[in-house]
């Protein structure tokens, strides 16, 4: 299937070598057209846009180069990935000061070639999230457009459109009570209250006076009367946070509301019906709580009639693109600072990073950058010490062997800017053994 996004237009003078790279692009899903010249590459891009031109160094009349500054100079959101032969490596490093994105070196395997465009199209598309800051009218506040928050989205329709009652799962920081509130705010309900109760926070000699109020003279201090949480929601939606930690006694009066749709004012003979829907939330692994006996099975079974589960953030990565300009724009003009932009580097780290403390952690470093950052860019030292050493630690993890001594090789060659004698020299292997490893691993 082919990749409407993805345009590459290939630029090379050897018939040959466009065929090659064309039917291997081709087949990974890439729209690609071909050019022999600098000047016909030119008329191309005039023409239509593409998203990556992968051009050769060495060309009759006009060179690669020249095709890179045309570009910077003349078109913008657009990649540039160079081709070289080992003699040329001097001019593939001017060729990436020139503007080139990446390079590859000759002779190289169709999975690495696959493997460069696909690096250089994530950080194309990336810089695009970045710079497109324009938030859905049906997010609900929520920010994000992966596969994965998609799918709340829509159980927030199909929860919206009822009133029956909801369990929020997900861990610290992702937040649930954002989920909560979409579903009343866009459910018949939103004209009545929406009462958040942080169920960790009621002591358990005030239960009953905090959920279902009490009259004046009930107890000692009782010197009016007070409307309880439930009563306060009637018609509108109580939220139930963290209702995993709530303790049993609180669990108990919690399941005889839900049973009843009644409740009984401390100090009070008389009953009051109310309409009031729930919504709960937690954080905690509920099923297995009731198998230990923390958690009581029955109310399990009540609030659990739609179990909306949302993603920890680093199971939607690529929301953290649309996630970075979103909090920079909004802290920035809390805070009346000029908003701060992000290095390639620093984005791949952010975006690599396991964030424990998900949507809330990155709005608080962010908070942070706005404040302490000095000059307009964020770079790899203005992060955290504990995103740098994880990034490092993963990126060595996932690369393989053949990758590892292939760009060591590569290193090596560029240092002596390609002299396969001074490099066999440098790491300790003859100049056969050398151009036999070229031979055999990595073929064009």
């Amino acid at each position: 299937m082919k990749n409407n996004r993805h345009k590459i237009l290939l630029v090379d003078d050897s018939a040959d070598t466009l065929e090659i790279l064309e039917r291997n692009l081709d087949q990974a899903g890439y729209h690609v057209q071909t050019s022999q010249t600098v000047e016909n590459a030119i008329k191309k891009l005039i023409a239509e846009p593409f998203d990556l031109v992968i051009t050769d160094l060495k060309m009759p009349k006009s060179s690669g180069l020249d095709l890179i500054k045309y570009v910077r100079e003349n078109i913008d959101d657009m990649e540039i990935m160079m081709i070289t032969g080992y003699p040329c490596i001097s001019g593939a490093v001017q060729a990436i000061k020139d503007g080139a994105e990446d390079y590859l070196v000759k002779p190289f395997t169709d999975e690495e070639l696959l493997s460069a465009v696909h690096k250089v199209m994530d950080k194309l598309m990336r810089s695009r999230k970045l710079h497109c800051t324009e938030i859905s009218k049906e997010s609900y506040g929520i920010i994000g457009e992966s596969k994965e928050i998609t799918k709340v989205f829509r159980w927030i329709e199909k929860a919206a459109s009822t009133s029956v009652n909801v369990l929020i799962s997900g861990e610290s920081g992702t937040g649930k009570e954002l989920v909560a509130r979409a579903i009343h705010y866009n459910s018949d309900r939103r004209s009545a209250p929406f009462v958040p109760v942080n169920c960790t926070a009621i002591p358990d000699n005030l239960i009953e006076s905090e959920l279902f109020g009490h009259v004046k003279g009930a107890f000692t201090g009782a010197n009016s009367n007070r409307t309880g949480f439930f009563k306060m929601a009637d018609g509108g939606t109580i939220f139930l946070d963290e209702i995993g930690d709530a303790s049993m006694n609180l669990q108990g009066k919690l399941l005889r509301v839900i049973q009843n749709k009644e409740i009984l004012m401390l100090g009070s003979s008389r009953v009051h019906k109310i309409d009031t829907r729930i919504i709960a939330a937690t954080h905690k692994d509920l099923p297995e709580l009731v198998k230990k006996g923390l958690f009581r099975e029955d109310l399990f079974y009540r609030i659990n009639i739609v179990d909306i589960l949302i993603p920890a953030l680093h199971e939607r990565q690529s929301d953290i693109l649309i996630l970075l300009p979103f909090f920079v724009e909004k802290l920035s003009k809390e805070m009346q600072k000029k908003p701060i932009m992000f290095s390639d580097k620093a984005i791949q780290i952010l975006t690599n990073y396991k964030w424990p403390g998900n949507v809330r952690e990155l709005e608080n470093l962010i908070q942070k950058l706005v404040v302490i950052k000095d000059g307009d860019t964020i770079d790899v030292s203005d992060l955290p010490e504990v995103m740098r050493s994880s990034f490092n630690i993963s990126s060595d993890e996932n690369k393989t062997l053949i990758q590892v001594e292939r760009e060591h090789i590569y290193n090596v060659l560029n240092s002596v800017d390609g002299n396969k004698t001074k490099a066999a020299k440098i790491l300790n292997i003859d100049r056969k053994t050398l151009r036999e490893k070229l031979k055999s691993s990595y073929r064009l």
